[in-house]
């Protein structure tokens, strides 16, 4: 038992001394963050997270409701399916999954912050007609991942400014 407890201090005070450190919830620049544009598949998980975190997020268009907010403008947010992988027959036997994101961050003045970006995410799906539900299955499944990876990387961006 002494053996144990002693491995685990051990093993602690290493990862300690080398710098190692568990990541820390974002800290944000600014208290109000305003989303601007359309989105149908990021921007209500964005939102979430952003609100989690701690940050008021405002989907209204009126400046009045929050003056100093930041703008996220959303310019594209969608999703794309492409055959890349076909038997000699012409049956579909691999699809390539993308979800593209493109937004810009501006301060209420519209001084940018981030300028035009755009995030692609591309995953591979073997197909097969006949399990048909298992792979639409795994298709939405691999959408929510990509999803959530978008709004990760969009999160460390916004995080990652300094004061506005």
């Amino acid at each position: 038992m002494q053996r144990r407890l002693a491995l685990a201090s051990f093993a602690a005070l290493g990862l300690s001394a080398c710098g190692f450190q568990l990541r820390q919830a974002p800290r944000f620049g600014f208290s109000a963050l305003r989303l601007a544009g359309a989105g149908a598949y990021v921007m209500p998980a964005l939102r979430r997270e952003l609100q989690i975190y701690g940050l008021r997020v405002i989907t209204t268009a009126d400046p009045k409701d929050a003056p100093d907010a930041v703008v996220l403008r959303v310019l594209l947010d969608q999703r794309e399916r492409a055959v890349v992988g076909q038997t000699a027959s012409g049956q579909v036997r691999e699809l390539q999954l993308r979800q593209r994101f493109r937004f810009n961050l501006q301060t209420h003045d519209e001084r940018i912050l981030i300028d035009d970006t755009e995030l692609l995410l591309e995953r591979d799906l073997s197909f097969n007609e006949t399990q048909v539900l298992a792979k639409d299955a795994e298709e939405q499944l691999l959408y929510r991942d990509m999803t959530a990876d978008i709004v990760q990387q969009v999160v460390r961006r916004i995080a990652a400014l300094d004061k506005v």
